[in-house]
């Protein structure tokens, strides 16, 4: 419940973010109507017709539209954003591991994730596309995806559309000593958007969105699974921004 509460909240302020790309523009063209009818009212009145206030160049307007990014771009810029997470779980590796393997299945309960599938599988290296987003800003990209088997899954981004970084990296491990029952889960993400827009939803959205995403894992297991062998555990987090 409350994961569904956090998302709507970003969903909102994000519609909210975008909003507010275009109000300068709408601002600027409310004072041109406004100045232009007060200068129609004076020239009808036969005064300062050689003194008539010019309107805003439309280059002048055109800059005042992009404000929103412009204004972030000094605070922001395009950096890179790393984020890893350790958590000790009531499921065996095998478990966990077939969750995050699935990655045909994230659609259905990743976060923000509106499709995946898989393009190919060579080698052992499988190719996906997954698509993602916050209404209505959406996109598409294709990762490299690298397997060893109960032990690590490393996806990396290779089309260079969207990322100019981005890699993802789950590690599994035994959990508590003589319990296979669990595992240690290792979660690292480390990313970098080309556009300005989206690092700025980014830093908006970075802890949210990445707390988030071991706990939809964790959930998915307990769908499958069932409830956990063990208490849950508290987190050991790390982001940096």
């Amino acid at each position: 419940m409350a994961a569904h509460c956090g998302r709507n909240a970003s969903s909102a302020l994000l519609r909210a973010l975008v909003e507010a790309e275009s109000r300068p523009a709408r601002a600027v063209l409310g004072r041109m109507k406004n100045q232009h009818q007060a200068i129609r009212h004076i020239n009808s009145c036969g005064i300062l017709a050689s003194h008539c206030t010019k309107l805003p160049h439309p280059s002048h307007i055109q800059m005042q539209t992009r404000s929103f990014l412009n204004l972030a771009a000094p605070f922001i810029g395009n950096k890179r954003m790393d984020y890893s997470e350790s958590k000790v779980l009531g499921y065996s590796i095998e478990q966990m591991f077939d969750i995050v393997a699935s990655v045909e299945n994230y659609k259905f309960f990743v976060p923000w994730c509106k499709s995946s599938k898989v393009l190919s599988t060579h080698k052992g290296v499988t190719k996906a596309e997954l698509e993602v987003g916050f209404p209505p800003i959406v996109e598409r990209y294709v990762s490299k995806i690298s397997v060893i088997p109960q032990h690590q899954i490393r996806a990396v981004c290779n089309d260079g559309k969207l990322f100019s970084h981005l890699e993802t990296v789950w590690r599994f491990s035994p959990g508590l000593s003589g319990r296979p029952d669990t595992c240690t889960l290792d979660f690292y993400v480390s990313f970098e958007f080309k556009s300005l827009l989206h690092s700025h939803l980014a830093t908006v959205f970075f802890d949210e969105v990445a707390k988030q995403m071991v706990l939809a894992f964790e959930n998915q297991a307990a769908k499958t699974y069932g409830r956990q062998t063990i208490p849950l555990r508290a987190a050991k987090r790390r982001a940096v921004q």
